[in-house]
């Protein structure tokens, strides 16, 4: 089969691979429906993670299961599925306690920008859905795997209550899921900070009632600004660089929360700072297997779109071009079609 490898920074290359194959009884194999490149992807892209040997990219993924080992019993070939970016068994404490992306059994997607893609823990990471979806569908359910769930669990974990005023830090496709869910999850007043005119137009559509332009302590003057002086009740971190994460922090009121879902890079926190600013935190890979069923039923009755990220269709063997139109901004998210 054929998928996308990564060798260097901004060398990204669609080459035959090995084949999806099951390895152990608990694996299913998925034909891919869609993938795509994630915000994130863009790390090791640029340079700021490491690279070491070549190897497969991509971990959003919505296909059709080929496959299932032996123990796999509540899936069949032909089913559409959805996953997440983190498998899970969906039986083990921490699972049952709601956090699948810290299940005991735990392994992130790495190889979902390809034609098949091996499943690892099939069973608990797969939500398969009664009958194969219309493709226009495709694109918001394929967000669901990933910044659509984390954009939901960014809102969860700054308790975006009804008639709470959130602010979301970061305008890509996470940050921008992460307005859908604020909205979703009842927020009065949703303030995006954007500088760029699509997103901020995108932002606006799926729920926003304010656009912030300013970045760093200006932006944080801004909200408090438009806060009364007092700050948000929640603040969604959706980017992972230090001033994000400082942002956000300032930007939130005594009592209020930060939930932080962007990767850090280079961030550290106060320890004395957060203890007298009376501000939660809380974050970390999102827990989509948790979500998977309320946000797949929001899309499939046309509540939600988060579909509408991507903004860049490109068949699968054009990756390395999503990849640079993503990093040189010409792109929100790239859809990509085997």
């Amino acid at each position: 089969m054929r998928g996308a490898m990564i060798y260097a920074p901004g060398d990204v290359r669609f080459e035959t691979v090995d084949d999806a194959k099951i390895l152990k009884p608990t694996d299913a194999v998925i034909r891919t429906a869609v993938t795509c490149v994630c915000g994130s992807d863009l790390w090791p892209y640029r340079g700021a993670e490491p690279i070491g040997d070549p190897h497969p990219m991509g971990h959003e993924y919505v296909g059709f299961v080929e496959e299932v080992g032996s123990a796999v019993t509540g899936l069949r070939p032909g089913q559409f599925v959805v996953g997440s970016f983190a498998t899970s068994d969906n039986t083990c404490a921490n699972c049952k306690n709601g956090f699948q992306s810290n299940c005991l059994h735990r392994e992130f997607m790495s190889t979902c920008q390809a034609e098949y893609v091996r499943i690892p823990n099939a069973q608990g990471t797969l939500v398969a859905l009664d009958e194969t979806p219309d493709e226009q569908l495709w694109p918001g359910l394929l967000a669901l795997s990933d910044v659509m769930g984390t954009g939901w669990w960014a809102a969860d974990a700054a308790e975006v209550r009804p008639g709470s005023t959130a602010v979301v830090v970061g305008d890509g496709a996470v940050g921008l899921s992460g307005v859908i869910a604020a909205k979703e999850l009842g927020a009065e007043r949703i303030i995006a900070m954007s500088r760029h005119d699509s997103r901020q137009k995108l932002a606006l559509e799926f729920g926003a009632t304010d656009i912030v332009t300013e970045r760093g302590e200006e932006g944080v003057a801004r909200i408090k600004e438009m806060t009364n002086g007092i700050g948000a009740d929640s603040v969604l971190e959706c980017v992972g660089t230090a001033e994000a994460m400082q942002q956000a922090l300032h930007s939130a009121r005594p009592g209020g929360n930060v939930g932080f879902v962007g990767v850090p890079h280079e961030v550290a926190v106060d320890g004395e700072e957060l203890f007298y600013s009376h501000v939660g935190l809380r974050g970390g890979p999102a827990p989509v297997r948790r979500y998977l069923p309320d946000l797949i039923d929001r899309v499939l009755s046309g509540r939600i779109d988060p579909g509408k990220v991507f903004d860049l269709t490109l068949p699968l063997e054009q990756v390395a071009e999503g990849y640079e139109a993503m990093d040189e901004r010409r792109a929100i998210k790239t859809l990509l079609t085997p």
